[in-house]
């Protein structure tokens, strides 16, 4: 059985987002690390597309939403695996929680 992403009414799309996500990202989805686009395949770290959620999972074949930049090879260990980066919740720091680099109760301005 063919992919849809490789044959029939997926494959104009999939390529047409492969552009956008070539032209506007730089990071690896999978490792995190910068993708150079002067290396072409069949090198390991050249880019490619990857299926966040794969196709044999149930991803879209071409939905900018289940495409992201990744390396050939971090791409061919990731597999049809699913996948989450480890996303850290974003910590919000109050003025009272930040460090003193001044005592400000003592300053003469």
């Amino acid at each position: 059985m063919v992919r849809q992403d490789k044959q029939g009414p997926h494959r104009v799309a999939y390529e047409k987002n492969k552009k956008v996500i070539f032209k506007t990202q730089n990071v690896c989805g999978i490792c995190g690390k910068q993708v150079d686009f002067s290396i072409k395949a069949p090198e390991p770290l050249s880019p490619v597309v990857d299926h966040i959620i794969p196709v044999s999972k149930g991803g879209h074949p071409s939905a900018m939403e289940n495409l992201q930049l990744a390396h050939w090879t971090c791409n061919r260990q990731k597999s049809d695996k699913m996948f989450l980066a480890k996303q850290e919740a974003p910590q919000v720091l109050g003025n009272r929680n930040l460090p003193q680099s001044t005592n400000w109760a003592t300053y003469k301005g």
